[in-house]
């Protein structure tokens, strides 16, 4: 008799077998087969094969209710059937569906059945789902015993497909314990047994399973280039992935990159619940949200999302899980102000469970319950510290600075000076190592997040002791230390130009529908699209890592002393909310307290506020003198008692990143001499040592619907007579690129944008759309000396403690000396005639400093030329 009791028809030879490895290779098709299947009134064997396959596919695509009921149809027909192993195959599949959907109970209880009912490979693919759900329980031990069997069995039996999967299952487990190598060979052989196989989800899987590889050996460009070639391989597949969300968050985390783990890791879950997804994804979709949202600054979020997968994971019967979630509940309370023993008594206990289990957030457990227990308890304190000191030279490459942090912590605590700051500085060296890794500007600077707490340790004892030479040193040490890492030269990348180049076209056609009022909601979205293609392509180059030993600066402040010159340093570090300033005058160092950084930052935002309103051009009566206050105001915020100090000699200002974007000559200490700004002094002085280029061309380009451009281009032009000048349409992007590569002197006339979002798609319009700061990263040579002319072209995003993204980011590491760029939006009108004379200077030998301090000079009484000319930076030498 047939399943639905009528005539049984014969059914295709081979066919119901083959369908069960197709599920996993070809889902769509296997899920079509099967239901054609059904529909021809097979016998039992056959109907429960289709019934399971249409189950693993409805599964593995989130629609956990209905792969449940179809497992149990499939139950019933192979207890009819008497087929050898499919009874036990079924109650297998249901088991870990069960297991999975959060049912753990009952799950493990089914699977344990299908043990007994098994034998030979029919048991080795029973042990292979039942070490599944056991290592998602977060039971290792036991996951490995049941694995270790099945690929015996497996072996012996010369079932090749399911023995790859018992390796994958495998090498999973062993990557959770942080047993590399062990993990590395089992995946290694199950990618050739599966590729031998031709399957096509699994190979996706495999692909999937070597970013897990390359994050636990800290290669982050390596694990997003793996995680994007598997959504790839998903997305052709049709088939939703949960964990490669929660993978993809735990790669951007350790990144640096907590906002955008956050958003896509939370439109990942609400895709998931959409879907009806199971309970153990569920869980831990929100937990991964909620480490994001810790690591983003959000702690009520954070706190939120813990909870609910803490107490998901409790129902689930996953207590390891559950510990892990507990522990962002703890970080969260702690972020959002709450104190007290009994915080530091559970974190304690919660560091020594999370050790037991061997959880990837033992490391930082043992950090926090350390930090936590300092006051009250120093000997605890000293015990969580201990073993939080284990990881500086263990698991992922970058975690090895927090384990150095442990240890700077252990010497201080018990008064041992020397040796903390030792600490300190072989810390900062395993952080450096991990930002040579990565080639990507945004990537690097995220990355200087993990040096960020070492070297603020340092700088504390250099203002405790009042030791300015000591505070600038360690000041140094990890400012714009992304600068630092020598350029990869860019690859001749095709898809990446040709990204850029359709970036270019769909924001073109964008404007245009904006100004006829015409729909954008698809171009906007194809936008985006093209930008997150772009943003994964370059984030997956490579750096040029290698090992160092603890950095040796030398006598940085000697070096400093004697490379200035006839110039002043005013270097200003934010520590613990609080500015200090540095000076160094001659070989005399001083340092003073100025006060909240706050403060300097409300002041700021108050001059920009005041420059932006004078530059459209109808200055209230009284605006030069209402500028003057604002100038004083600025100044006691930034600099306090050391603007006595500074003189009329020329100025090298090094702010933190935060306060990137001072208009500096509005500070009445600093109106009488040239200014230059740097990120770091240590890039000022190696911009001093960079070679001149042996063609000193002259590079001129004139963007499009700029008033007053071409003339003022045309101008500068006559001071050039060899100037290369693109305008009138011949301003393109690959043509400007082509033009800037190792120039002497660039001048770009065009609008302006900034993207506080994606700092690196800031741009500059020219003729065939906006030549963005990515493009900018294509050169080979940066043009040596640059003036932007545009809008707002000197904001860049602050990252870290004191690092930069925008066009400084790509540059200087290229090679660029000096920058001549806006803080706020200027007067286009009254800007032309400063840049014609700012190069008629220029010419007659003056640096950029210099130049722009004799423009400024000659607009004196002139409300609105003076807040233009006050707009300008000048960056570099």
């Amino acid at each position: 008799m047939s399943p639905a009791g009528g005539h049984v028809r014969a059914t295709p030879e081979g066919l119901p077998d083959r369908l069960l490895p197709l599920a996993l290779s070809r889902p769509a098709e296997a899920f079509a087969e099967a239901s054609r299947l059904l529909d021809g009134q097979p016998d039992a064997r056959s109907a429960s094969i289709a019934c399971q396959v249409r189950a693993i596919v409805l599964r593995d695509a989130d629609r956990t209710a209905e792969a449940i009921a179809e497992l149990r149809r499939a139950l019933r027909f192979a207890e009819r059937s008497e087929a050898a192993g499919r009874l036990a195959d079924v109650q297998a599949t249901l088991g870990l569906t069960l297991g999975l959907a959060g049912s753990t109970a009952p799950g493990l209880a089914m699977l344990d059945r299908a043990v007994a009912n098994s034998a030979g490979v029919h048991a080795g693919r029973v042990l292979t789902r039942r070490g599944y759900l056991l290592r998602v329980l977060g039971r290792y031990d036991d996951s490995l015993a049941d694995l270790r069997q099945a690929i015996r069995l497996l072996r012996r039996g010369g079932d090749h497909v399911w023995e790859a999967r018992a390796r994958v299952h495998r090498f999973l487990t062993y990557a959770a314990l942080g047993q590399a190598a062990r993990a590395d060979r089992d995946l290694a052989v199950a990618g050739r047994l599966h590729a031998a196989a031709g399957q096509d989800l699994e190979s996706a899987m495999a692909v999937h399973n070597r970013a897990d590889l390359a994050f636990q050996a800290g290669d982050i460009p390596a694990a997003l280039g793996f995680l994007d070639e598997a959504a790839a391989r998903y997305e052709a597949l049709g088939t939703s992935w949960p964990a490669l969300a929660i993978d993809r968050c735990a790669v951007l985390l350790a990144a640096g990159l907590a906002i955008e783990a956050v958003t896509a890791t939370d439109e990942a879950l609400r895709r998931h619940a959409r879907g009806g997804g199971n309970g153990t994804s569920t869980a831990e979709l929100l937990f991964a949200v909620a480490q994001a949202a810790q690591a983003a600054g959000q702690p009520a979020l954070a706190a939120e999302r813990a909870a609910a997968a803490r107490d998901l994971f409790r129902r689930q019967g996953r207590q390891g899980w559950q510990a892990r979630a507990t522990f962002v509940v703890l970080q969260s309370r702690y972020a959002a102000g709450h104190r007290g023993g009994h915080l530091s008594t559970q974190a304690s206990r919660l560091a020594d469970e999370l050790d037991v289990l061997k959880a990837p957030e033992a490391p930082s457990a043992h950090l926090f319950a350390g930090r936590l227990a300092a006051d009250r308890r120093p000997s605890e304190a000293d015990r969580h510290l201990a073993r939080a000191a284990r990881f500086r030279d263990r698991g992922p490459t970058f975690g090895h600075a927090a384990g150095w942090l442990a240890h700077a912590l252990r010497a201080e605590a018990r008064g041992a000076t020397a040796a903390a700051l030792i600490a300190c500085r072989r810390g900062l060296a395993a952080a450096g190592d991990h930002q040579r890794a990565m080639a990507a500007p945004e990537l690097r600077a995220h990355a200087a997040a993990y040096g960020v707490d070492l070297a603020a340790l340092a700088q504390r004892h250099a203002v405790r002791r009042a030791d300015a030479r000591m505070l600038l040193r360690w000041s140094e040490r990890w400012r714009a230390s992304a600068l630092t890492v020598p350029a990869v030269r860019p690859p001749d990348d095709r898809d990446l130009a040709g990204e850029l180049a359709a970036l270019r076209n769909v924001v073109k056609r964008l404007d245009a529908a904006r100004a006829a009022a015409a729909p954008t909601d698809r171009l906007d979205q194809e936008r985006r699209h093209i930008e997150a293609a772009i943003r994964s392509r370059t984030r997956r180059t490579t750096g040029a890592a290698h090992r160092s030993g603890p950095s040796d600066d030398g006598d940085v402040v000697a070096e400093l002393a004697a490379g200035l010159g006839d110039h002043r340093l005013v270097e200003l570090t934010a520590l613990d909310g609080q500015l200090h300033a540095i000076t160094v005058v001659g070989h005399r160092v001083r340092m003073s307290a100025v006060g909240p950084v706050e403060s300097a930052v409300r002041e700021l935002e108050l001059a920009r506020f005041m420059l932006r309103r004078l530059a459209r051009g109808r200055p209230p009566a009284g605006a030069l003198a209402a500028l003057d206050a604002a100038g004083h105001r600025l100044q006691q915020a930034l600099l306090g008692p050391a603007a006595a100090v500074v003189g009329d000699a020329p100025v090298v200002v090094v702010p933190p990143a935060r306060l990137h974007a001072v208009p500096w000559a509005l500070l009445p200490a600093l109106r009488a001499a040239p200014i230059v700004v740097a990120p770091s002094a240590a890039t000022w002085l190696r911009a001093a040592r960079l070679r001149a280029p042996r063609r000193r061309q002259v590079v001129l380009v004139v963007g499009p619907g700029l008033r007053g451009s071409a003339e003022e281009i045309r101008q500068i032009g006559d001071r050039y007579p060899d100037a290369l000048t693109l305008a009138d349409g011949q301003a393109t992007a690959e043509a400007a690129l082509s033009a800037l590569d190792g120039a002497w002197t660039a001048h770009i006339a065009a609008h302006g944008s900034f993207r506080s979002d994606n700092p690196l798609f800031s741009a500059v319009s020219l003729d065939d759309g906006p030549l963005t700061v990515y493009d900018l990263g294509r050169l080979r040579h940066a043009p040596r000396r640059l003036v932007l002319s545009s809008c707002e072209s000197g904001v860049a995003a602050p990252v870290a403690a004191d690092e930069l993204l925008g066009v400084v980011t790509a540059l200087v590491p290229l090679g660029m000396a000096s920058l001549l760029a806006s803080v706020v939006p200027v007067n286009d009108a009254v800007t032309a005639p400063l840049m014609v004379d700012f190069h008629e200077r220029l010419r007659a030998g003056r640096s950029f400093g210099a130049a722009l301090h004799a423009v400024r000079e000659s607009v004196a009484g002139d409300p609105v030329a003076m807040a233009t000319a006050l707009s300008f930076v000048a960056l570099g030498r």
